[in-house]
């Protein structure tokens, strides 16, 4: 879930913060990026299907 992957992702970000610990921050960094990616592509899927219904009705209507 990308919403999983963001939250988690920045608290890891938090905690590496708070302890210093550079891989953490990093891995944390990645895991927000991989969510802020999954939306975008849910959000891409969104757009497409509804495309293919506009495509659809269009051609019903033809």
């Amino acid at each position: 879930m990308s919403i999983l992957d963001k939250i988690t992702g920045r608290a890891k970000k938090a905690a590496g913060d708070l302890t210093g610990d550079r891989g953490l921050r990093s891995q944390g960094a990645r895991e927000e990026r991989k969510g802020e990616a999954k939306e975008e592509a849910q959000q891409a899927e969104e757009q497409a299907s509804q495309k293919r219904g506009e495509a659809a009705d269009l051609d019903r209507r033809t």
